[in-house]
């Protein structure tokens, strides 16, 4: 009997952890008691293992925590995420997330890089370690001025963000405009590409957790217009390109945006093909506004480079934008509107009701009727037969005004059907019935010779 109760004794005391649980904090409980959960749901078949268990058996935190984590890594690369054993899956989780809260630099650096890849390779695994609060010290490590370390909080970052409006918010709420780096020169391509992503990522929260950060943090909008301007690579000017649209669809950001110089930067975007319908986007977003508007009329591109993507005959939607931002230009502005004949606008409207898209022609059509109505205006009161008035006295008879009338009607159709027939050349598409309704729905007025 003493035999019986000695090895029962000594069972229950091999079996008993070597540490008590309550002297674990609150955080550390919550974390093993989600681990628990989240094996229960992967092995329901599996025996139930107790918190107390798992503490026994993990790895001591004065371990050398760099090997921990490199052991985790490779066991997760090695075994396939989740797909392999619980008590694997959860030691993986439970070093790599306690290294990232609690470890050295080092540590946080290799942990994140693991954390990337697990959330990349399964959504529950990222659904769970969001809940252990890994969002928060990734946030922290993107403010770091050592050397690729905002690197790899940034890729982590990016997985647990896709897909996911929660997880984007979360970071918005952590500060994450706040702790952006203060050195882009220093970057690498690859580092201002995966900055431009997830900054594109956010900008989805528009309506809600992003403005409001955006409007109290002044070093957002330089950050996303200095990687535009710092970088050749195309996918990270799309995506600022892209960012810088989501923020400018906000009446409260025409304002930073305005003065961070936007509009020059959309401006010189707009000349290259693969951007430039998504920059005139970002600009008629702006152009709408009095801010946008008089930024735009200052600047020394407009209207010559809009005028020059009027021309371009692939790009069909840049020049639905572009006419669209002429036309707010013009509108109750002779100013601008003698800036655009100067620039040889009217010879680019006559191409685009030509040959342009239904939409780009209805404003070709808009813009042209300005002008005609702009030449009327100058020339009733100064110069022309005077219709209605008969002088006392003038040599000029009705019938002599009325041939008069007649010629420069005939002047006016063989100067339109020039220009016509030059448009068309350079085209390639003649269609004379087109060319013939066009000349005679416009009125002797309508063009400049």
């Amino acid at each position: 009997m003493s035999s019986i109760s000695s090895s029962s004794s000594s069972s229950s005391s091999s079996s008993s952890p070597q540490t008590p649980i309550w002297v674990y904090s609150n955080v550390k409980h919550r974390f093993f008691n989600r681990i628990r959960r989240f094996l229960c749901s992967k092995t329901p078949k599996k025996p139930y293992i107790s918190p107390t268990a798992s503490i026994t058996t993990s790895p001591k935190f004065t371990e050398t925590s760099n090997e921990v984590i490199q052991v985790a890594d490779a066991d997760w690369n090695r075994s396939g995420g989740v797909s392999r054993g619980a008590d694997e899956s959860a030691a993986a989780l439970r070093r790599t997330v306690k290294k990232l809260h609690f470890g050295d630099w080092e540590e946080k650096e290799i942990a994140a890089d693991v954390i990337g890849k697990m959330s990349k390779e399964d959504v529950k695994v990222k659904k769970l370690v969001v809940e252990l609060g890994v969002v928060p010290a990734l946030v922290s490590m993107v403010a770091s001025d050592a050397m690729g370390r905002p690197e790899v909080a940034v890729k982590a970052l990016l997985e647990l963000a896709k897909g996911s409006f929660e997880n984007k918010a979360l970071m918005v709420e952590a500060g994450i405009l706040h702790k952006l780096p203060s050195d882009i020169r220093a970057m690498d391509e690859s580092a201002k590409h995966d900055f431009a992503r997830l900054l594109l990522s956010l900008s989805s929260l528009i309506n809600s957790h992003f403005t409001t950060a955006l409007q109290t943090n002044e070093n957002a909008i330089p950050f996303i217009v200095e990687i535009q301007d710092s970088t050749s690579n195309f996918e990270t000017q799309k995506c600022c390109i892209e960012t810088l649209h989501n923020i400018s669809t906000v009446l409260e950001n025409v304002g930073p945006l305005v003065s961070n110089g936007v509009v020059h930067t959309l401006l010189k975007m707009s000349s290259s093909k693969g951007l430039s319908h998504r920059a005139l986007a970002a600009l008629g977003n702006l152009v709408v506004t009095s801010q946008g508007k008089k930024a735009m009329e200052s600047s020394p591109m407009v209207p010559d480079a809009l005028i020059e993507i009027m021309t371009w005959e692939d790009e069909p939607k840049s020049i639905d934008f572009s006419a669209y931002i002429l036309m707010i230009l013009a509108h109750q502005s002779s100013e601008q509107r003698e800036k655009m004949a100067k620039s040889g606008i009217v010879a680019v409207l006559l191409e685009v009701a030509l040959l342009g898209s239904p939409l780009a022609q209805k404003r070709a059509h808009k813009l042209l009727q300005w002008f005609k109505n702009e030449k009327q205006g100058k020339m009733d009161p100064h110069s022309g037969p005077q219709t209605g008035r008969i002088v006392i006295g003038s040599p000029v008879t009705q019938r002599e005004a009325q041939e008069g009338r007649n010629m420069m009607k005939n002047l006016v159709k063989q100067s339109l059907y020039k220009n016509m027939e030059l448009i068309t050349g350079r085209a390639n598409v003649g269609d004379p019935a087109k060319l013939k309704r066009l000349v005679i729905s416009t009125s002797s007025k309508s063009l400049p010779f």
